[in-house]
């Protein structure tokens, strides 16, 4: 008896690991189609001069800066020396509010939508709370040392 108590409970786990394993896989294939993606998706070509006094926020890393463009303004981020984060200010939560705009924390590594209460990550708009189940759009970003390039 105790034999099949014992294969019963590994028969469990192993469907319990299976079914965990297969709906974290749904999410992140969901996440990662931009097609299913709740904010729309908009021409974006921004040319910047991050060495510009005017940009000064951006001149070190880990500095950021709003910068208008995308939908609802971009967050530009210095991530080193030679790569830049752009993210879409639009809520992925609540992406037909103008209202529910990204704003960084004052912890410089954050970003939070003030109306949900979702939060994302500065360096790469991944989710660290919900009730968002999407990242902050990100665009592409390309920097020569002089020129910052912002397009989707």
């Amino acid at each position: 008896m105790n034999g099949k108590v014992n294969y019963l409970i590994a028969f469990c786990l192993v469907i319990f690991c299976a079914l965990t394993i297969n709906v974290g896989c749904k999410k992140k294939t969901q996440a990662q189609n931009p097609a299913n993606n709740p904010v729309p998706n908009v021409a974006v070509n921004i040319t910047l001069y991050p060495n510009d006094p005017s940009n000064f926020k951006i001149q070190t890393i880990g500095g950021w800066l709003y910068y208008p463009g995308g939908i609802n303004g971009v967050i530009i981020y210095r991530k080193s020396q030679q790569e830049f984060v752009a993210l879409e200010r639009t809520s992925s939560q609540l992406p037909n509010n103008t209202n529910a705009k990204a704003m960084v924390q004052n912890d410089n590594f954050t970003c939070k939508d003030t109306i949900s209460g979702s939060k994302w990550q500065i360096i790469d708009g991944t989710i660290t709370q919900g009730p968002a189940t999407w990242p902050l759009r990100v665009y592409g970003t390309s920097y020569d040392g002089n020129v910052l390039k912002i397009v989707n």
